[in-house]
This record gives C-alpha cells, sequence and structure tokens, in this order.
C-alpha cells in the first residue's frame, strides 16, 4: 500500500466549498468524464503532488479550519489514501469532513475499503455533474441530481447554503485561483 496520495492542489482556506472555513483538497485522477467538469485539470492520473495525510496537515492546516473538503478529480479512486486522510482529520485534528464524489452512494457501499470511509464522513455529496442539471442556487452542489448524505449530526442541509458560488483566491506565490461552484473566466 503506498503512503502517498496524488494530489492535485489544496487550498487552505475557502468559505464556499462547504460549511466554515475549510480546508479543499483535490485529489488527482478521475474517469468519469463528466461534460463541463469545474475541474477538468485533476483528471489526468499523472504524478502531480504526492503528500502523505500527515504533509498535508503539517504543510496546509490553519488554526481557524472547521474541516475539510475532499473533491477532485475522484477521491474514491484511491480509497486507502482517502481512508487514512479522513481518519487523521478526524482523529488528529477533530475536523468535520466533506466528501464530493462521482460515484453514487449505493456503488460506494459495494467495496469494503469505501465503506471503511463512509464511517468517518460527516457529509457525503454524490453523483456525476450534470450540466443540464446545473444548481441556480447557492447550495454547495454542481447539479441537481448531486445528493447530500448527513452520516452525523454535525450539518444539515441549510449549512451548505453558501455566501456566493465561486471565490478568488489570490495565493502568496501571486497565482489566482479560483474554486467554488461556477466556472469563472480570468482571462
Amino acid at each position: 500500500m503506498s503512503s502517498f496520495i496524488n494530489i492535485h492542489s489544496i487550498i487552505p482556506s475557502s468559505r464556499v466549498n462547504g460549511p466554515g472555513k475549510r480546508m479543499v483538497i483535490f485529489f488527482q485522477g478521475c474517469y468519469h468524464d463528466c461534460p463541463y467538469c469545474f475541474n477538468p485539470d485533476t483528471h489526468s492520473f499523472d504524478k502531480i503532488n504526492l503528500y502523505t495525510p500527515e504533509e498535508i496537515f503539517k504543510k496546509h492546516l490553519r488554526q481557524d479550519i472547521e474541516g475539510i473538503t475532499v473533491s477532485g478529480g475522484e477521491p474514491f479512486l484511491q480509497p486507502k489514501g482517502l481512508y487514512r486522510l479522513l481518519k487523521t482529520a478526524r482523529y488528529a485534528y477533530n475536523l468535520t469532513t466533506v466528501v464530493y464524489t462521482g460515484f453514487e452512494y449505493n456503488e460506494l457501499r459495494r467495496d469494503n475499503v469505501c465503506r471503511l470511509c463512509l464511517e468517518f464522513i460527516d457529509v457525503l455529496i454524490d453523483g456525476r455533474y450534470e450540466e443540464s442539471k446545473k444548481e441556480n442556487t447557492l447550495l454547495a452542489r454542481g447539479s441537481a441530481n448531486q445528493r447530500f448524505y448527513f452520516f452525523t449530526s454535525r450539518y444539515l442541509q441549510k449549512d451548505f447554503y453558501m455566501p456566493a458560488k465561486a471565490e478568488i483566491i489570490i495565493g502568496n506565490d501571486g497565482i489566482i485561483r479560483e474554486t467554488g461552484f461556477s466556472r469563472i473566466d480570468l482571462k
């Protein structure tokens, strides 16, 4: 079992990827190929940034973070790494966990490691992005077919109405990044 997770990128603090201030972790690799995906750069299975869960938290976790949001790519295509990340978030840092997946909940339940991951998730948002069902509310999901599963009592659906659909982040490196549930043309 590899001790590393292939990560596309990490946003240390976001307010549009789930309740409160959250660290957002984008896994690298996805084969769902949803038309008009928000994160097409995460689809390739090339090695981008290899981290252990401990390295992710040591390098990126800020004190004022309520939880982590895991997206992609497809996090469940690296289920052992996802499991270690979620378990570390819960036990080492007492962080809440929100995970987005293109798989459906019933598909995940069929796999032993994926089922273990579900034990450490507060909220799962499942389903592939469908442009024809694009969400036109401030609810933190891309399209109306995506469902919320609340595995703990830490959140309710009302907690997933965000202050905006997207946010622009200017990093210390001067690089401008966009995150959320809308494509913004920065050119």
